[in-house]
């Protein structure tokens, strides 16, 4: 090849990679200039959306299928960010809070700052006070001033004016908090009226990415029964989140369960999510792509009554009420809380846990900051968390162990009471009476602390432990919802906070003083264990799981023994009767037989608590109750005993439990 034929070709390719370079070129510029606005139009108006469709969640009934916690069908106003348009956030939750002012109507506002000014952090709110200085990189230090300082700047709020800054910063945290964006629409408002769902739609022009969105909403319909034992659905938080995205099952718009029962058992009610793919051609939905049903969750059925329940609720409000005008000082005039539960003794079972003051799922939210700076701790579940002194309602216990251990060989054994205990030169308490030589049924029928300090200090606490470890104190209940064990007094406790056991000790441990400490639902549980002469049955809140509609049964709670003391019934049958003489105070005429305990102990300085436990009938035992009064006094808790026998056993006709009614669950 010569010279020149070489350069010719080499000129005719290089003129085609001009050439053909010349035709991307004017290709690509078309694309992007000529036609860009089209290409781009058609890139905004068709795109294609996941959704979720959340499943339903399982409801809560209690033991006889009475509705306490049942969903309603709603609708919510969404921020959908696919149709939002980039940059008009703030003027659209403008629009929003008109809209929702003018109708009378609330939106989702979480931030802790009062929404008024001299703006200041929500009393009560300590935690979501933290996470937000957290969330904006704040010291714990930082106050108001400094948030909404970091908040402005955070969300260009600087030419708002100061209230309209705090709520748009509201929404527009709310909506960080809840990872808004392109997948994850933010509910900006739930369980809103039709009326204003239609005024929404009707404004859709001037309201881009904002649309209503059928929903379900938890409806509480009995508020203030058990609501401690219940519980209640949250927003997720951010820590939270963390640990639930691994199971792939929630999204940072979800709700949880936040205690109780609606968290305890949140695998239970909460469902399987569906979702589908739809495609969108100037935001209108096109067609649905593939579509994943959801699954329902299952509805649990709890062992409480219902009616039992808020009968036991309001004789505690009725008798702490009474106690606070009729009763004198230091004798219950000053009562605060009260508490109470029953319980099945053949099967364990919870029938009604109640507390004093009460709270209302309803409102929970609302109220919040309200009861949690309440003195009087209504949030408190006093039933299974509450740790009490018993005091002299221990004594039947050491009357079963003294029995037990031969200390008292028989029913006729009997201690002398003359006032004073003298067996240690250096400590010498004292009873209430003098009572002689006194045996063990009238020991407890006039709760005799002589005849106790004796037989206690003759058994030895470790003997008592043990005999009261199996009778349910100072052990793990094993409940599906969180509860305290309460403690054991011994010389390992005190030396464990540094005091020194004394040989004396022994005998204020023998009356359910000293370190001893309990709660309302274990002194019930071993009031079951005296009635079941000495089996220990494990107490429980569910009493069986159904499907979403009740056709089909998951599972069932199946009585179950924690122990069996395996002792002679003929010691449960003498502490009974004891019991019963003593039940003669204020059950005389009643038309069962009921067994009953009373224990004043002290607790608060110069404050005594009300103490109680009773089981009936006394020859066949169905139930056994305890109750506590805080700062009770002198004072007696039969007329709360004595209103829930009357419920139960239908001696009050007007409140009686149909036989319809009682073969819902069977």
């Amino acid at each position: 090849m010569n010279r020149s034929s070489f350069k010719l070709r080499t000129v005719i390719l290089g003129l085609i990679i001009v050439i053909v370079f010349c035709m991307f070129s004017l290709r690509l510029m078309s694309m992007q200039i000529v036609d860009g606005a089209s290409y781009a139009q058609e890139a905004k108006v068709r795109t294609s959306v996941v959704q979720t469709l959340q499943a339903a969640r399982g409801e809560i009934v209690d033991r006889y299928g009475r509705p306490l916690v049942v969903n309603e069908s709603c609708f919510d106003i969404i921020f959908d960010k696919t149709m939002m348009i980039k940059g008009q956030d703030n003027e659209i939750i403008l629009k929003m809070f008109d809209l929702f002012q003018e109708a009378g109507e609330n939106w989702i506002d979480n931030l802790p700052i009062s929404e008024t000014q001299p703006f200041m952090f929500v009393e009560g709110a300590e935690g979501s006070v933290s996470r937000l200085k957290k969330f904006l990189e704040l010291q714990e230090y930082a106050t108001v001033e400094d948030v909404m300082l970091s908040l402005i700047e955070r969300y260009e709020l600087e030419d708002y004016p100061e209230q309209t800054q705090r709520l748009v910063a509201g929404v527009r945290y709310e909506m960080e908090q809840r990872g808004y964006s392109i997948n994850l629409p933010y509910t900006f408002a739930t369980d809103v009226s039709k009326k204003l769902v239609t005024t929404i739609s009707e404004r859709s022009d001037v309201l881009p990415g904002v649309r209503e969105s059928e929903s379900t909403t938890r409806n509480y319909v009995s508020g203030e029964i058990a609501p401690w034992l219940i519980g209640i659905v949250g927003p997720i938080y951010q820590e939270e989140y963390q640990q639930l995205k691994e199971t792939g099952e929630y999204q940072l718009n979800d709700l949880i369960g936040k205690f109780g029962i609606e968290r305890a058992f949140e695998s239970e009610l909460r469902g399987k999510n569906g979702q589908r793919r739809i495609m969108l051609m100037n935001g209108i939905v096109e067609e649905v792509i593939d579509e994943v049903e959801p699954a329902p969750g299952h509805t649990i059925a709890l062992t409480i009554d219902k009616n039992l329940q808020a009968v036991t609720q309001q004789a505690l409000a009725d008798h702490v009420q009474m106690l606070n005008e009729t009763a004198e000082p230091l004798k219950g005039k000053e009562a605060e809380g009260a508490t109470a539960v029953i319980v099945d003794v053949k099967t364990g079972d919870i029938l009604a846990a109640a507390n004093y003051p009460t709270f209302n799922l309803q409102t929970y939210n609302q109220d919040y900051a309200q009861l949690s700076q309440d003195p009087l701790s209504p949030l408190m579940n006093r039933a299974l968390n509450g740790t009490y002194t018993p005091g002299s309602i221990y004594k039947p216990g050491m009357a079963v162990t003294a029995l037990a251990e031969g200390i008292l060989e028989d029913r006729y054994s009997t201690v002398a009471c003359n006032h004073v205990y003298t067996y240690y030169q250096d400590y010498q308490p004292r009873c209430l009476g003098y009572h002689g030589n006194i045996n063990v049924m009238d020991a407890i029928k006039y709760s005799c602390n002589i005849f106790f300090y004796d037989v206690g200090r003759r058994l030895g606490v470790e003997s008592i432990n043990r005999y009261s470890s199996m009778m349910g104190f100072g052990q793990p209940l094993g409940l599906e919802i969180s509860s305290q064990s309460g403690q054991l007094a011994s010389p390992e406790l005190s030396a464990s906070h540094g005091s020194e056991w004394v040989p004396g000790d022994v005998l204020q441990a023998s009356i359910g003083q000293s370190e001893t400490m309990a709660t309302p639902l274990q002194l019930a549980c071993y009031a079951a264990t005296i009635a079941n002469k000495g089996v220990r049955m494990n107490p429980h809140l569910i009493k069986s799981i159904h499907s979403y509609s009740f056709e089909n049964v998951i599972s069932q709670t199946q009585p179950s023994i924690a122990c069996n003391m395996e002792l002679d019934e003929e010691i449960f049958n003498i502490v009974t009767e004891g019991m019963e003489r003593m039940a003669s105070y204020w059950f005389a005429d009643y038309p069962i037989r009921v067994a009953t305990k009373t224990g004043t102990p002290q607790t608060y300085g110069e404050f005594t608590n009300s103490t109680f436990i009773s089981f009936a009938p006394a020859d066949d035992p169905q139930i056994a109750v305890a109750v506590v009064v805080e700062k009770g006094g002198g004072e007696v808790c039969a007329p709360i005993v004595k209103n829930i026998y009357d419920f139960y056993f239908g001696l009050d006709q007007s409140s009686s439990i149909g036989a319809e009614e009682q073969l819902l669950l069977q």
